[in-house]
């Protein structure tokens, strides 16, 4: 007998972030409304290392007890989320779950650990190098013992934990969930490599470099992030409405996209008709938008036969930076502040571009957004989010 789905959404209860413009919502909210990139310039990096590059680092800052730059972002984020949920009407379930997204953790732990320390460490500091250890630590600290897990899809991993957590709340696994994505991987090693494979752009501003959507674009700046979400069904004040979504796989190359975006566009549309929509319902298309020429393809031929002449398209990417494993919860961020201040905080344009690309802060619409993501590899998602009712 086929399961029935159930049909309810999911609403974001609470939201806490550190990205490269500092720590905290509102830090974030400023900076992408400003229009000016978060990147600047850092010494450290180029093949001889002395070369200064285009980064947006996350800045120090955080608990000491909270251990490397990770774990004090992580753990900050989660936090600040928790108590923005409770200020806003949220009280913890019964049953409390827990979702961290990771692509690369603790790089730079690893590589203090494989280079200066020569591999050696004491067991207990030698721990702190799982993606493990901070769950744990943070559930213990919230006293939850829900279902606990670290997530990998690539840079669709926030939108992977949101379908994740929903799914965990219409199974009854969970009342709620705590989702947290963190990527603090921009060392010299992981930025050189991404230069080589010709997608991340340190050498210009980003603005000049990163064009999603508009000619001359050349890829990414990198970037770093931690952003929690606190997901929930039982909020007085909700951020935004998860109503569904979908992820697919294109099995084709290990970086490239699959150039018939087959399994792209089926993504799009089972995601719609998982939330229930017609695509005549979406308004705007946050988009996994990194600049460079096969994504930003295969998202604007996405936007120009799947929906109708309404959607308008924007990516914060030239903001905020490519924040990898935490990229798309980043951009989810963005939508929710934009639902609670009623702008969308799209960046500037630079050059010519796409017809229906938003050229700056714009005042928000009714309708539903759609935040799509390519993750690296062939990892496809797509999530409906709507302002809350």
């Amino acid at each position: 007998m086929q399961a029935q789905r159930i049909d309810r959404g999911m609403a974001v209860a609470g939201l806490g972030t550190v990205t490269g413009y500092g720590w905290g919502r509102d830090v974030l909210w400023n900076g992408l409304v400003s229009g000016k990139p978060a990147a600047q310039l850092v010494g450290g990096y180029g093949v001889e290392r002395d070369e200064e590059v285009w980064l947006s680092r996350v800045p120090h800052g955080g608990e000491e007890r909270d251990g490397s730059r990770s774990g004090r972002a992580t753990a900050a984020a989660v936090r600040e989320a928790l108590t923005d949920a409770r200020g806003r009407g949220w009280t913890p379930g019964r049953t409390v779950g827990f979702l961290h997204a990771v692509v690369l953790s603790e790089a730079d732990e690893w590589r203090s650990f494989l280079g200066e320390e020569g591999g050696h460490r004491r067991v207990r500091d030698y721990l702190t190098l799982m993606p493990s250890t901070t769950v744990s630590k943070l559930m213990r600290e919230f006293d939850f013992h829900g279902p606990a897990m670290n997530l990998s899809a690539m840079c669709s991993s926030g939108n992977a934990g949101l379908i994740t957590a929903k799914m965990w709340l219409d199974a009854g696994i969970a009342d709620d969930v705590v989702f947290v994505s963190t990527d603090l991987s921009t060392t010299p090693e992981n930025v050189e490599h991404f230069t080589a494979l010709g997608v991340s752009v340190v050498d210009a501003e980003p603005l000049d470099a990163c064009r999603p959507f508009q000619e001359g674009s050349r890829g990414f700046p990198a970037g770093e992030a931690s952003v929690a979400f606190v997901l929930s069904r039982d909020v007085e004040r909700p951020y935004l409405d998860v109503l569904g979504g979908s992820m697919s796989h294109d099995g084709y190359h290990v970086t490239s996209v699959d150039p018939e975006l087959t399994h792209v566009r089926r993504c799009v549309i089972d995601a719609l008709d998982n939330a229930g929509v017609a695509a005549e319902s979406i308004r705007y298309i946050n988009a996994h938008g990194p600049g460079t020429a096969q994504c930003d393809r295969a998202e604007a031929t996405i936007l120009d036969t799947v929906f109708s002449s309404i959607p308008e398209i924007y990516s914060v990417k030239p903001l905020v930076g490519h924040c990898q494993g935490a990229a798309a919860s980043v951009e989810i961020a963005a939508t929710a502040l934009a639902f609670e201040h009623g702008v969308i905080p799209a960046p500037p344009m630079v050059s010519a571009g796409h017809p229906r690309l938003l050229d700056g802060p714009t005042e928000l619409q009714d309708g539903l957004t759609l935040k799509s993501s390519l993750g690296m590899g062939g990892h496809n998602s797509a999530v409906v989010l709507a302002p809350p009712a």
